[in-house]
């Protein structure tokens, strides 16, 4: 019984350390890739209940609850789950894709990116990644918001400037403004 409780409390220490140096390493991650506080904090809690849902399993292991009960209790549970959320799938997709994006999407907040769609030309400054969507605002002014899900489908180009964006895109900026053009076809 007390090595039961000696290595309960070693992995409950062990879990306290490991769950701070993951904290401070995925705030250090998504201040380096400009993610914003929200953004950071979330995919923290993500890994910590991931972490968490681990720590739980073993203190069962070591209590001497069965591989057949745990089993069991889990299967239960993930049925249960997974029948709850069928109807959402585009969700769970697009919260997994966004923690995919958090850890490998090789671009920023800022960048400047063309996101390959034969149906509509998407091309424009990154303003936000957030939990479901990538925000791309246009060159037209338009705020396009891009499923995390599909962004990690399809091929995404970046661009050094803002000039050699603008290059590739098929919207151009009109010579005469707007209202200007109007003004000028009634006083004629």
């Amino acid at each position: 019984m007390m090595v039961q409780i000696g290595l309960i409390a070693l992995l409950v220490f062990a879990y306290v350390i490991v769950s701070r140096i993951l904290k401070s390493s995925v705030t250090l991650l998504g201040q380096k890739k400009f993610a914003n506080e929200v953004r950071i904090t979330y995919v923290s809690k993500m890994l910590n209940l991931g972490f968490t849902a681990i720590l739980i399993l073993l203190i069962c292991l070591v209590l001497g609850i069965g591989y057949g009960q745990l089993a069991i209790f889990f299967s239960s549970v993930f049925a249960v789950v997974g029948v709850a959320l069928f109807a959402q799938w585009s969700i769970l997709s697009n919260i997994t894709a966004s923690l995919i994006i958090f850890f490998g999407f090789p671009y920023r907040v800022g960048d400047w990116v063309k996101v390959v769609d034969k149906d509509d030309e998407i091309l424009g400054q990154i303003m936000e990644i957030s939990t479901f969507h990538v925000i791309i605002q246009r060159f037209s002014g338009d705020v396009v918001t891009y499923p995390n899900s599909l962004i990690l489908q399809k091929a995404v180009v970046r661009f050094e400037s803002r000039e050699r964006a603008q290059a590739m895109s098929q919207y151009k900026e009109p010579a005469v403004p707007i209202g200007e053009s109007e003004k000028q076809s009634t006083s004629v």
